[in-house]
């Protein structure tokens, strides 16, 4: 039996801290990591997931971190499956493993199961992919906000594959998307405790800027440039590539582009928030960083 066994989640918005701190713990009880980033899995997208480096990973061993491809489908639905199925395997030599990421969805997936929705009628795929075509993203995004204003909070407003499906099933059900969210919490063979890593939002925006300032010297626009041929895939639909998408047609400048993903960083990790504030969770703030692993040794014992 595997119901001692504990998976301890360290959440938080982009930028505030939790590589280093996923490692740092990770090293002290001397165990592995699940990433739960919906885009750091894949393996064409390097500088502008904040995928950490070989040499930040310090020879702790890292599941779910550039191990598919753009091309391939992967949603939060495949995370859990594949999750639970290396956690069978990772909880036979350790006690607790640790998952990190500010991907929501995919946290949920893996610790409470994903909610049932109905099946997709043809007319409402219909109705949505003509959404699509005529007024691409942003006619998505205004159907959401109007349709669906609870989930049009929390979810990725470049994810296009989410705000397709959302709007699917509000389209079959007559329903909204968020109605069917909360209802299903399936039995595990572990245990699950979240730590939430906080800041003021003041200082939380300036590590976003600082981060992407960060990219920006590492490369990203380079790595974008590698990926244009291929932006109409839903997994290049994130910030950080979108803008210089829009920059190589002649949309931005280059100056722009940078406030652009600083400013859509931004929005999303607000949105973060407004969904980790609905989850049960231990609030450890972030101040000096030894301080901090304190405080997390404290709440885990």
């Amino acid at each position: 039996m595997m119901s001692n066994k504990r998976l301890l989640y360290i959440a938080g918005p982009t930028a505030v801290g939790k590589t280093a701190l996923s490692i740092a713990l990770a090293k002290h009880i001397q165990t592995e990591i699940i990433s739960c980033d919906a885009r750091q899995c894949y393996k064409e997208m390097t500088i502008g997931t904040g995928v950490p480096s070989a040499e930040e990973r310090d020879g702790i061993p890292h599941h779910f971190i550039q191990n598919k491809s753009i091309h391939q489908t992967f949603g939060a639905g495949d995370f859990e499956k594949e999750g639970l199925n290396l956690l069978q395997q990772l909880f036979q030599k350790h006690h607790t493993l640790i998952m990190v990421g500010g991907s929501g969805l995919y946290a949920k997936a893996l610790i409470e199961g994903l909610d049932v929705f109905p099946n997709i009628s043809e007319t409402a795929k219909d109705l949505v992919s003509e959404l699509y075509k005529s007024s691409g993203l942003k006619g998505l995004q205004k159907a959401l906000s109007r349709t669906d204003p609870a989930y049009y909070k929390i979810v990725d407003h470049f994810n296009t594959r989410r705000l397709i499906r959302a709007l699917e099933v509000y389209e079959t059900a007559q329903r909204p998307y968020s109605s069917f969210l909360g209802k299903s919490n399936k039995d595990r063979f572990f245990k699950s405790q979240t730590l939430l890593l906080t800041c003021p939002r003041s200082q939380l925006y300036r590590l976003i800027n600082k981060r992407v300032e960060k990219m920006i010297k590492q490369g990203l626009e380079k790595e974008a440039k590698t990926l244009y041929s291929h932006r109409e895939l839903s997994s290049l639909q994130t910030v950080g590539y979108r803008e210089w998408f829009d920059h190589f047609e002649g949309k931005f400048s280059r100056n722009k582009v940078i406030g652009e993903i600083q400013k859509n960083t931004r929005r999303y990790a607000k949105r973060q928030m407004t969904w980790f504030k609905k989850i049960e969770s231990t609030e450890i703030k972030v101040g000096e960083f030894e301080e901090t692993l304190k405080q997390i040794f404290k709440h885990i014992k």
